[in-house]
């Protein structure tokens, strides 16, 4: 009997934890799901008799490492900091590893050892990183063997709310970790533009509204993510001029967005006592207020429009209500606003897109490849988000398990054909599939 640990049973496990269990009869699995709350565990596994719960904290190590030693392939669906816990019992123990965030540099120091115990630790195999890396792959390696040369690569991706639940001003509900929402960006994003290596710090990152066209939605709004720049070695495209992974949003988000961080309202590292403090009053000393109405004060210092005010008042920032008791930094009192305003309602629809957009020239010809992908999810529980997160990890520990594919050694990434062709050929199956368009 094979086993599999699946740590983390949060918004983005239930497909990955269903599609297992799935399984599980007929590969006689024992399925051990951890997390720190029993009741999501509960929730996820329901009555099935292959599965075990595992209340625990991650990282406590006497109730983690034998977890991960009696497993065959170790799951982390936990947050990014968190891995490496796990990874380092994988390691000891010999256990193949698979998760859905971006690789550490933590976790990247240890691909030599990984290497040499004859292990694979494949990150980023969820949607952004991981759909994205699987499918773009997938289309370099084509142009390569025709002989093109790929002048130009922009990836675009983005979780979003589906028109028919789309009800607020910002046009966007969460549908994942919600501080991540707020923290995104924070660390500035580089890329490369027409040969020249751009770098955008967090306080212009939506300042510009850039926009794409996606088609059968219209123009999306999108500001550049992370380092695009670490991924040109793994994407193989040495001539390539303007290379760039980007956010999507609707347009009013990143207007808004864009006045909070001017506001200095998502600031992680400032302290606000809430002592004799309403939300207006911190926003009035966070912009430096000095007289009259803060509407009009905010508008003329950021030169915003009546729809961005009204965006912002909707939020509550102008209210005369306290603050949450204790000390809190701006970020985390933005936070409190956000997750009741932009919480999903169980019957909400949550939308994921993303375009790849592709410029190669073949035989002297000039040529524009777009591939677009839109899935919406069924409600808050099983959303889009949670699918396309979850689905391609989930296929690849089966595929692992029955020795279905050539396994990949070290830390890496799924950008390889023996993994990114049956991973993408099952997600078709479950209506994860992308459109192209040749120009």
């Amino acid at each position: 009997m094979q086993t599999i640990l699946i740590a983390g049973a949060g918004k983005s496990s239930i497909y990955l934890i269903d599609y297992i269990l799935s399984y599980a009869p007929k590969n006689k699995w024992r399925v051990i799901v951890a997390d720190s709350d029993a009741e999501l565990i509960k929730a996820k596994v329901g009555k099935s008799l292959y599965a075990e719960a595992a209340a625990i904290d991650i990282t406590d190590r006497a109730k983690r490492e034998p977890l991960v030693k009696q497993a065959d392939i170790v799951i982390s669906l936990m947050p990014p900091n968190l891995h490496i816990h796990l990874a380092k019992d994988c390691l000891k123990h010999k256990k193949n590893l698979i998760t859905s965030s971006y690789i550490s540099e933590e976790m990247k120091a240890m691909d030599k050892e990984v290497k040499e115990a004859g292990l694979m630790f494949m990150c980023e195999m969820g949607l952004d990183p991981g759909i994205d890396h699987m499918t773009a792959n997938k289309i370099i390696h084509g142009i390569h063997r025709v002989a093109g040369i790929i002048t130009s690569f922009k990836s675009y991706c983005g979780g979003l709310i589906a028109p028919e639940s789309d009800n607020n001003p910002w046009h966007y509900k969460f549908s994942w970790n919600p501080r991540n929402v707020v923290t995104a960006g924070a660390a500035g994003a580089r890329y490369l533009l027409k040969g020249k290596e751009e770098d955008v710090p967090y306080e212009k990152m939506f300042e510009a509204i850039r926009k794409v066209t996606v088609p059968g939605l219209g123009a999306l709004a999108y500001y550049p993510n992370r380092d695009s720049l670490g991924y040109l070695d793994a994407y193989e495209v040495p001539d390539v001029k303007t290379f760039m992974r980007a956010t999507l949003r609707h347009p009013s988000f990143n207007k808004g967005w864009q006045a909070l961080v001017a506001l200095g309202l998502t600031d992680t590292s400032d302290s606000i006592d809430s002592h004799g403090n309403t939300y207006l009053s911190w926003v009035k000393s966070k912009a430096g207020w000095a007289k009259g109405a803060i509407e009009g004060f905010i508008a003329k210092k950021l030169n915003a429009d009546d729809k961005v005010i009204q965006m912002l008042a909707w939020l509550g920032i102008f209210d005369q209500k306290p603050l949450p008791a204790g000390t809190h930094s701006s970020a985390d009192i933005l936070l409190g606003l956000l997750i009741p305003r932009w919480e999903m309602a169980h019957e909400d629809k949550d939308m994921v897109v993303m375009l790849h957009e592709i410029e190669y020239e073949h035989r002297g010809n000039k040529i524009k490849l777009s591939s677009s992908m839109v899935v919406k999810g069924e409600n808050r529980d099983h959303s889009a988000m949670a699918k396309t997160v979850g689905l391609p990890i989930a296929i690849l520990a089966r595929m692992v398990l029955g020795n279905k594919l050539s396994l990949p050694k070290g830390v890496v990434i799924p950008n390889m054909p023996s993994v990114y062709r049956p991973v993408l050929t099952e997600l078709a199956h479950y209506g994860i599939e992308f459109d192209d368009v040749v120009e």
